[in-house]
């Protein structure tokens, strides 16, 4: 992380001071949250392109696939 921005939000009142009580380092529990959702959102992404691939390869005929496994084997 070279640059950082400021964010802002608004929680209930009893809920930061639950967290300050516990000594929760607020800044952090919220980068982790952001970090978590990210990745989410990324693992997302990967399984649409995921399934997106596999449609168009259910489309490619078996026997195409097969033809250019040997061909890929022979030319070794």
């Amino acid at each position: 992380m070279s640059h950082t921005e400021t964010v802002t939000g608004k929680i209930p009142e009893e809920h930061k001071e639950i967290l300050q009580k516990h000594g929760v380092n607020i800044s952090k529990l919220i980068r982790n949250a952001v970090e978590r959702e990210i990745q989410r959102i990324k693992e997302e992404e990967q399984m649409k392109a995921l399934e997106e691939a596999m449609l168009t390869l259910q489309k490619i005929p078996d026997e195409e696939i097969t033809q250019t496994i040997r061909k890929t084997r022979d030319a070794r």
